[in-house]
């Protein structure tokens, strides 16, 4: 029994030793440049070791009955093999093992044999570019492209050369379509391609309308999310077809009669400081708004003059809620619209518990963020903020007699 456990124990180490030399050898072999070399180093240091060992256990065996003296020498002759073996052995690997020794040293300097990721180069067609040679920069990006379809870098860079460089603004057009017919594109890319596309339908083709067409694409690829928030406000101030027709043949300002005897007064004329209408303000981003609801400058400028003008933080805190509400809004912009609500509410009706609770809705909304810690340490100083109000308010007589019949301010329900 005891005999048969050993066998079995001799027959799994082998095994072992054998997936383990087996797994080794594949390793190398992939790794090697020349695997036929590799591979017969491996047979010719088996035969080696192996004859080695074979002789070793044949001289152990010959040597077991010839007194002192013939084992010292048995001895000797199975040190001088092993020695023999080694040196046969050493002499086969050693190039690899002096790369192996010198490996981590030199790995500091050439990266060693790690795998690096292919990548395109168009150092050569932007160094073509700035010497402008656009089409030989053409010729190169589309080098790059055959080896690397689809390449974003690339793509942009092709589109713009042909839009702002060789005027081809239709053959920029065609590149960033073929840039978005990639298999699920990037809402990054998606967004950089099209706005870049906007950009060159207004500067090149004067075309306010395609630029349009171009962002309303990106709200309809990347819904919910920021991309689309930023190209919404984008279309609400994109310049109109009257603004560029303007810009090509400018409107002349017509200067009224000056005062001839101006230098002969004896007292200085008075001078009249242009005074903003508040009012027709209002009523222009009520206008605006009605055509363009998501624009967020419109809607806090809009809010702003509820509260300053009219005196109506009802309103103007009406607005602000539909700004917060807006979707895909970004965070530092909702915080931003709370924090100007917290100012209001100090400032026209030193309200402190209404901005206490609106400071409040941005630890909640961001509880572990750089914008709720200044929430708390704003709320901490909520008294002291309005005694400092209080002291910089000038006073005003007679504001209740300048308000009445006052016009209602101009509203919008959007």
């Amino acid at each position: 029994m005891n005999s048969a456990f050993g066998i079995l124990i001799d027959v799994v180490g082998v095994l072992v030793v054998l997936a383990v030399a087996g797994w080794l050898l594949i390793r190398a072999l992939k790794k090697s440049e020349d695997p036929a070399r590799l591979l017969f180093k491996w047979v010719v240091s088996a035969v080696v070791a192996g004859g080695t060992i074979l002789f070793i256990r044949t001289m152990k065996g010959a040597g077991g009955g010839g007194g002192m003296v013939g084992g010292f020498g048995v001895a000797a002759i199975i040190a001088g093999t092993a020695a023999l073996c080694g040196i046969i052995l050493g002499l086969i690997w050693a190039p690899e093992i002096g790369a192996f020794v010198a490996k981590p040293i030199s790995n500091l300097f050439d990266g060693g044999d790690q795998e690096i990721e292919p990548q395109p180069l168009y150092s050569i067609a932007e160094a073509k570019r700035k010497q402008g040679k656009y089409l030989e920069a053409v010729a190169e990006i589309r080098k790059q492209l055959a080896k690397f379809p689809g390449d974003h870098t690339g793509m942009m860079m092709l589109a713009e050369i042909q839009a702002e460089h060789l005027q081809d603004l239709a053959g920029a057009q065609t590149t960033i379509e073929r840039l978005l017919s990639e298999p699920e594109p990037a809402a990054t890319s998606v967004s950089a391609a099209l706005n870049r596309l906007a950009d060159w339908h207004l500067k090149l083709g004067q075309d306010p309308d395609s630029a349009r067409a171009a962002l309303e694409r990106i709200v309809q690829s990347c819904p919910e999310t920021e991309h689309a928030y930023h190209a919404s406000q984008r279309i609400a101030h994109l310049t109109t077809p009257e603004m560029l027709a303007e810009k090509r043949q400018p409107h002349r300002i017509k200067i009224g009669q000056y005062d001839q005897r101006l230098g002969l007064r004896e007292t200085p004329a008075a001078l009249q400081t242009p005074v903003d209408d508040a009012a027709a303000q209002a009523s222009n981003y009520v206008k605006h708004l009605e055509q363009f609801p998501c624009d967020s400058d419109a809607r806090e400028k809009l809010a702003l003059i509820y509260a300053d003008h009219y005196q109506r933080l009802d309103l103007a805190a009406d607005q602000f809620e539909q700004l917060i509400a807006q979707p895909n809004a970004p965070a530092r912009r909702i915080v931003q619209w709370l924090n100007q609500l917290a100012d209001l509410s100090i400032k026209h009706s030193a309200d402190v518990p209404a901005a206490r609770q609106t400071l409040q809705r941005i630890i909640d909304l961001y509880p572990n963020s750089a914008a709720a810690e200044s929430a708390r340490n704003r709320i901490a100083h909520l008294q002291l903020e309005l005694r400092s109000q209080k002291k910089s308010q000038p006073v005003k007589l007679g504001s209740y007699e300048q308000n009445i019949g006052m016009k209602g301010p101009p509203r919008f329900n959007g």
